[in-house]
């Protein structure tokens, strides 16, 4: 019949988790099937698949899953699917402003690449966390809701205010993470050490990293990116877990296949940033250091400057330096930066050569840990963070 409900084995096709999953939020959290006919196994109701994506979508963002299956019960009533009141029990994960930008840390030696970067705290993964799977609506599956079934508009609107509900009280900070687990080491079980002040995606991005789970990293990601935009969503929530899994990488010589898939994921939501219009010449040039591998923090840059208007061309990685003189020789850029995350590549001397050029560019920068300070060409303009290097390069190419 249509309105039968779902079975476990369909609820878990229809979310894109596994059943055992299914069983743990029944079990630990209440958020089991609630139609009940005798002899036959329970079945997942539209009320139940809309609390069960509610539970989905917010461990998927960090919220601790006893905190996350509180709001996901609060949707039995129809007037909490609005954007409830945070009760005042629940507290900010910080006392600032959610949209104001986080102050710029320097990263620590030996960590992932960052123009700035934060501690944060250690991210436990559960069997309980969520994939970030498909949307509760999507094309109905053998034993699912039919598609003439009357319940799948509801179904639709209500997981539809659910995840508005979901993102507001993650993005103003009234839902919080799990507290730290562990003993806080770097190289202790399969946490990443993230800091006390971590924000809620961070830690949600945290576990989905260590479990490989691209699609949940994407849907955390992409909403930073979207809602946040560039500046802080790298500041807060993808740099303090590219640096947690270089410090785990460091204690262990392990996960560099989560390094791997997380970087991917990051490369992938900075791309969906809109970039200027065509018209626009690029007069910005971004390039790594001869031999310098890591590009993260020069897409972010892109990535940042195009969301204020100010298109740029990026070489990549390992741009020798007849290559990148060529460049600025046939693109005359008004700002160049060049990125240099390990020692072995911060040589000064393409710095020198860009300056001794008959037309040199505006703003020659120099980003990243790898550069000797001390030793950099008076007209050289060290970053020191991502926001500064928009502001920076923004005012060059003016």
């Amino acid at each position: 019949m249509a309105n039968d409900g779902l079975s476990a084995g369909a609820a878990a096709r229809r979310l894109g988790v596994a059943v055992t999953t299914l069983r743990t939020w029944h079990q630990r959290y209440g958020l089991g099937p609630s139609r009940h006919e005798p002899g036959h196994h329970r079945r997942y109701t539209v009320e139940d698949m809309v609390r069960l994506q509610v539970m989905q979508r917010l461990t998927a963002q960090g919220v601790a899953p006893a905190e996350a299956a509180a709001w996901a019960r609060r949707t039995s009533d129809p007037a909490a699917l609005s954007p409830p009141v945070p009760p005042p029990s629940v507290p900010s994960t910080s006392g600032a402003d959610p949209s104001s930008p986080s102050p710029e840390v320097s990263p620590p030696s030996g960590s992932d690449p960052s123009f700035s970067g934060s501690g944060s705290p250690d991210a436990e993964p559960e069997a309980s966390a969520s994939q970030s799977g498909p949307s509760v609506a999507r094309a109905p599956r053998a034993g699912s809701l039919r598609p003439a079934d009357s319940t799948e508009p509801v179904l639709r609107a209500a997981a539809a205010a659910a995840r508005e509900s979901i993102l507001s009280l993650v993005e103003s900070g009234a839902l919080i993470a799990d507290s730290d687990a562990g003993d806080g080491r770097a190289g202790g079980g399969q946490t990443i050490a993230l800091g006390p002040r971590a924000d809620p995606a961070a830690r949600g991005l945290a576990r989905a990293a260590m479990r490989l789970d691209a699609p949940a990293m994407r849907y955390i990601l992409d909403a930073a990116v979207t809602h946040r935009g560039v500046i802080s969503a790298w500041n807060k929530v993808m740099m303090p877990v590219l640096i947690g899994i270089g410090e785990r990488y460091e204690a262990t010589e392990r996960f560099i296949e989560v390094e791997h898939l997380l970087s991917r994921a990051i490369t992938e939501a900075l791309s969906i940033v809109p970039r200027p219009p065509r018209e626009l010449t690029p007069r910005a040039l971004l390039a790594a250091a001869d031999e310098e591998q890591h590009t993260l923090p020069l897409e972010a840059l892109a990535a940042a400057l195009a969301e204020n208007g100010v298109p740029s061309r990026l070489l990549g990685a390992r741009v020798p330096v007849r290559a990148l003189l060529d460049a600025v020789d046939r693109t005359g850029p008004a700002a160049v930066v060049l990125w240099s995350q390990l020692p072995g590549t911060g040589d000064v001397v393409p710095l020198e050569l860009l300056l001794s050029l008959p037309h040199p560019p505006l703003v020659v920068a120099a980003a990243g840990p790898g550069w000797p300070i001390a030793d950099l060409p008076p007209m050289v303009t060290p970053l020191s963070g991502l926001a500064e290097g928009v502001r920076v390069v923004s005012a060059a190419c003016s």
